[in-house]
């Protein structure tokens, strides 16, 4: 199966950073976790392309929904398809993201649509011009880092270093 892990955000937002914070991090583990490691930053459509590559995707990403600064969501499969519906037919273009590559992405690949997806939201606390995470996203951050790590070496024969 392959897998991928989609880093989305923008690096030069604070908090907004952590999809490719995530993917950095990943990156740096020897020996390499097997899955494709993905930094697409804001890059809504190019992230169309993926997924007709994977069986598996993993999406990362900031939200601001009020919670603690560093609470981690789960996006569960019938809340995910929910959305890819509510989503409108002709998306703004400066805005497309990986939710509207999604539903655009399931009416053009139909049966060729990633049968498992899963969505990983952190809250942020600080989305101003800067680079760096604050501290509970910093955490959270890890956190994902620990589990991609603990369930993508029981995959393989890899220990972790």
């Amino acid at each position: 199966m392959t897998t991928a892990i989609v880093g989305c955000g923008n690096l030069l937002r604070k908090d907004d950073g952590l999809g490719p914070e995530l993917i950095r991090r990943l990156m740096a583990l020897n020996p390499a976790l097997p899955v494709k490691l993905i930094d697409y930053g804001t890059a809504g459509f190019a992230f169309l392309d993926e997924l007709e590559r994977n069986e598996e995707l993993i999406i990362v990403d900031a939200v601001s929904s009020g919670a603690a600064p560093g609470t981690i969501f789960r996006i569960e499969k019938e809340e995910l398809e929910l959305l890819m519906k509510k989503k409108e037919a002709y998306p703004d273009l400066h805005t497309f993201r990986w939710d509207d590559a999604l539903s655009w992405g399931k009416w053009l690949l139909m049966e060729k649509f990633p049968k498992n997806i899963r969505v990983y939201l952190v809250e942020v606390k600080e989305t101003g011009f800067g680079i760096g995470l604050s501290e509970p996203v910093n955490e959270a951050v890890e956190k994902l880092v620990d589990k991609f790590k603990k369930e993508f070496y029981r995959r393989t024969d890899l220990t972790p270093i």
